[in-house]
This record gives structure tokens, sequence and C-alpha cells, in this order.
């Protein structure tokens, strides 16, 4: 069933501006309150200081697990207000509830080999802003990207991966091609997850859906980088 975005968003945006006007930091802090529902968030900035402080607490091995409890399933059954989107890899070792300590209803969350996308997932990735009012939207890559390996290998001998895996590798054709010239050997599959969450960004911050609304100031789309050694985000 289609949902009716204009009510939607109008509905999120009343919402969201009744946050702002009566809110100048995160809602509720969750470390006064671990485990509660803090609710939707105030703006792009303020979302975006919540991951901050959910990985933080991650890293720092103080995770609370918050949106967890019986209370919360049954608030969500109904409805949802995610504020953030995250859009990661497949990889195992980072998922993004646990790296940002969020909980039930906190992220809409997509996952892809290497965060490749195509118009299915970007579909998806667009749902979270332009219907239920999410302010923020993470590409995160991460080290030791599996799936970035494998198709800097192929490039480098030629050799084709079988299956659907090659689909994985020609969409990161590009940002393979923006380092390849300027980048030592060692320092290449780095180089290519840090490009492919660049090229990623831009390209959704071009998105015709999500475009408007960052214009307004109701969205905003970052990059991040997720360190497996020692748990952290950096964004930029």
């Amino acid at each position: 069933m289609r949902t009716d975005r204009r009510g939607v968003l109008r509905a999120g945006a009343m919402a969201v501006a009744g946050a702002a006007a009566g809110l100048g930091t995160i809602p509720r802090a969750r470390a006064a309150t671990p485990g509660s529902t803090v609710g939707p968030v105030g703006t792009p900035a303020l979302a975006l200081a919540r991951l901050k402080a959910g990985n933080a607490a991650w890293v720092a091995s103080r995770a609370v697990h918050p949106d967890s409890s019986a209370a919360r399933r049954r608030e969500v059954s109904t409805h949802q207000e995610p504020f953030a989107v995250v859009f990661s890899c497949i990889d195992s070792r980072v998922p993004p509830e646990l790296v940002f300590d969020q909980g039930l209803g906190d992220l809409m969350v997509v996952r892809t080999a290497a965060h490749t996308a195509d118009g299915l997932v970007t579909g998806s990735l667009e749902y979270g802003p332009a219907e239920l009012g999410a302010q923020l939207l993470v590409v995160l890559g991460h080290q030791c990207c599996g799936a970035v390996t494998a198709a800097v290998n192929s490039f480098r001998t030629g050799e084709r991966l079988p299956g659907h895996l090659a689909d994985i590798v020609h969409d990161l054709r590009a940002p393979y091609e923006e380092v390849r010239r300027t980048t030592p050997a060692e320092g290449l599959v780095e180089a290519v997850i840090r490009a492919q969450t660049r090229q990623t960004v831009a390209r959704l911050r071009k998105d015709a859906l999500l475009r408007p609304l960052l214009a307004a100031g109701r969205l905003e789309v970052v990059g991040g980088y997720y360190s497996l050694d020692t748990g952290e985000v950096g964004f930029g």
C-alpha cells in the first residue's frame, strides 16, 4: 500500500519544528536514563551528535543498549520515527545498531557489499528521509573491507569474480579509478574504501528526492569510516 507522502512529511515537519523549538540539546539524554526511549531528534546536527555519543559509548565499552525494552517494542509496533538512516557494508563486524548504541525504531539500516547501490537500494535509502522524516543519512565505510579487497585484486589481475560478485566489482570501478594512480599499492584498498564512501555521499546529495530536504535543512548526508581495531567511527 502506498503511503501519503505529503501527509507523512507534513506531520514529520511539525514534529521536528516542535522539537527544535523546545530543545537545545539531544532530547532526554540517554546517559541520565539508560535504556529509555529518546524519541525524535530536533535537527540533523543533533542526530549526528546522538550517533557520535552512542559510538563513544561503544568504543569505551559503556554501551547501554537503549530502546530495547518490552515497552519500547509495544511503542513502535504501531508506528516508527527513525532519526537516521545508515547505509553500510554487509560485513558481520560492522552492525550499525551496536556501533552507534541504538535500539528498536532508532535507525533504518541498509546494507550491501561495500555499500554498493542500484535503483532498489537507492529507493530504500530515500524512504527514511522522504517518508518518515529521518534527518540524517550516514554512508559508513569500514577498515579492511573484503568486497573492496576482492575488487582491487580483480582489477589488478584481470580475474573476473564468479556470479553476481562481478556486479559488485563493476560498481567499485569508479572509486578505484579515482585513486589508483596516486596511491601506493599497499594503501590502495583503504583508499578505495574512502573514495567509495565519498562518491556515494556525493551521489546521494544530488538525488532528486533527497536534494530538496537537504536544501531545506531537514536532512544531512555524511560519510563515516569505522575502524575494526578501535570501534571508532570517524566522520567527514
